[in-house]
C-alpha cells in the first residue's frame, strides 16, 4: 500500500547518492518508519507528504506535488494591496486568484498598476466575499476601516482563512475602537477570537488563527522597538514619548489635498497629534507586555518620500544599565528572528536600508546624562508594516516556512 502510494509521487534523484546498504539505512536526522518493498529497495515514510526510498546504487525522493494555496485580495488596487499582489506573485506556494476592487470592476489590473503588464492578465473583480471564499483558500483585505468587519460572518470563516489589514479587529475592546475610528463596529463577536498578527510576539496563536488582525504600520515599528525593554520591566512606561515618521504611502492611493506633490515636498509636518487611531494599539500591545495598562504619546509626521517609517522613543530607566545589558536583552526577545535586525552600537536606523524588505532595524543610545533611553527603529510601511507581514502571517497560518517569499534584499539607493 505505500509502495502504490510511492509511486503516485513525484520523482527526484538525488546526485552521488551511491550507498553500500546491508541493511535499512537511516537519512537525514529525523525518524521515519521503513519497509521493505523489494529485495534491493527500502521505503522510509518522512513524514505524509515525503518518501525516500535508498537501493544499493541511488537514493529516490518521491515529493508529492502540493496544492497551491489559492488567495484573494479584497482591495488590490491600493497601495497595500498592490504590494500584497508583488510579494504573493513571487511566492512559490500561492496562485492570485482573485484581484478585488470597487473602484476598477472589469478593468485589466495591469491597466491600474503598469508595473505587472506582461505579469497579471486578470480583471479586477467586486468585494463578493461569499463567492471569493467558495473560491480560494485564505483572503486579505487590504481596505478601509469598517469594510471587513462588515463581510465576515461564521460561514465565511468556516470556509476560508481572513487576514484583515484594516484595524477593525486589532483592538480587543469594541467600544475603544468605535472611539478612535467614530465608526460602528459590524461584527464585535468575532474580536474575542482575532488573533493580532505580529509574528515575533504572537507566532504561536497566529498558527492556529482563523481570522487575523495584521497590526498598523507605525504600531509595528513602535511596538517591536519598545517590547523588549517593556516585557523586562526596564523602563518607566509612564514617560514613554514615541515620535515617528512616515512616507506619503501610508496615506494611501486616495486623492487627498494634503498629499499634493506641492503640499509634500520641501515639506515635513506632524498631524492628528494627540489622537493618531494608532495610539491605542500601541498601548495595548505594549500593556499587555507590561502586564498592566500603559498610557502614552505618540505623534507621526509626514515626511516627503514614497516608503518608510522611523520613529524615535525616549523613555525613563528604572535603574543604571550597560550598553551591553540592554544589547543582551534585544537579543534575547530577536537573536533568532529573521526579520529584526538589532544594529551594532553606535549605528542607527535608515529608512533607506530597509526599504523594499520585511526587516525591521532597531538601534538605541543610552543617555546618562537624562537616564533615558532613546530607541530608534525602521520598517517599510508598504512591507513589514504592512504586505509583507501579512505574507508572513499568512506563511504562519498554512504551516509554511515563515520567511517563504519574503526573503527580499533592501533596495538601494
Amino acid at each position: 500500500m505505500q509502495y502504490q502510494y510511492a509511486k503516485k509521487l513525484k520523482i527526484f534523484l538525488y546526485k552521488n547518492a551511491h550507498l553500500n546498504m546491508k541493511k535499512p539505512i537511516k537519512i537525514h536526522k529525523f525518524k521515519k518508519k521503513e519497509c521493505k518493498i523489494h529485495k534491493n529497495y527500502v521505503l522510509h515514510i518522512m513524514h505524509k507528504e515525503c518518501i525516500i526510498v535508498t537501493s544499493y546504487e541511488r537514493t529516490f525522493r518521491f515529493q508529492e506535488e502540493r496544492k497551491m494555496i489559492k488567495a484573494g485580495i479584497i482591495g488590490a488596487t491600493g497601495y497595500a494591496g498592490n504590494e500584497l499582489a508583488r510579494l504573493l506573485l513571487g511566492h512559490k506556494e500561492v496562485e492570485v486568484a482573485w484581484y478585488g476592487s470597487r473602484s476598477y470592476i472589469d478593468q485589466k489590473y495591469a491597466d491600474v498598476y503598469r508595473n505587472m503588464f506582461q505579469i497579471v492578465d486578470a480583471a479586477c473583480m467586486d468585494d463578493d466575499i461569499e463567492t471569493l471564499a467558495e473560491q480560494v483558500d485564505v483572503i486579505f483585505t487590504a481596505t478601509p476601516q469598517g469594510l471587513c468587519s462588515s463581510l465576515v460572518n461564521e460561514e465565511i470563516l468556516s470556509k476560508v482563512k481572513i487576514i484583515d489589514l484594516s484595524a477593525d479587529f486589532r483592538l480587543k475592546d469594541v467600544s475603544v475602537y468605535e472611539k478612535w475610528y467614530k465608526i460602528t463596529h459590524k461584527s464585535p463577536q468575532f474580536l474575542p477570537e482575532a488573533v493580532y498578527g505580529l509574528c515575533e510576539i504572537s507566532r504561536e496563536k497566529i498558527k492556529n488563527a482563523r481570522l487575523l488582525a495584521n497590526p498598523g504600520c507605525y504600531t509595528t515599528c513602535s511596538i517591536l522597538s519598545a517590547y523588549p525593554l517593556v516585557k523586562e520591566g526596564l523602563i518607566d512606561t509612564d514617560t514613554l514619548i514615541i515620535d515617528a515618521k512616515s512616507g506619503t504611502s501610508g496615506a494611501g492611493r486616495g486623492a487627498k489635498i494634503d498629499n499634493l506633490f506641492c503640499e509634500v515636498n520641501e515639506n515635513m509636518k506632524a498631524y492628528a497629534v494627540g489622537n493618531h487611531r494608532h495610539t491605542p494599539e500601541i498601548e495595548e500591545q505594549l500593556g499587555y507586555a507590561a502586564g498592566e495598562e500603559i498610557v502614552l504619546n505618540f505623534t507621526p509626521h509626514l515626511v516627503p518620500m514614497n516608503r518608510g517609517i522611523l520613529v524615535t522613543e525616549y523613555a525613563k530607566l528604572k535603574k543604571e544599565v550597560t550598553y551591553e545589558e540592554v544589547k543582551k536583552i534585544y537579543d534575547k526577545y530577536y537573536g533568532e528572528e529573521k526579520f529584526v535586525r538589532v544594529l551594532e552600537k553606535n549605528v542607527y536606523p535608515e529608512t533607506k536600508w530597509v526599504e523594499g524588505s520585511n526587516y525591521t532595524d532597531i538601534g538605541f543610545q543610552i543617555d546618562e546624562r537624562t537616564d533615558r533611553i532613546i530607541v530608534m527603529g525602521a520598517l517599510d510601511n508598504l512591507v513589514k508594516g504592512a504586505a509583507g507581514q501579512a505574507v508572513q502571517n499568512m506563511n504562519l497560518m498554512f504551516g509554511l516556512d515563515e520567511k517563504e517569499g519574503l526573503e527580499l534584499i533592501p533596495m538601494f539607493p
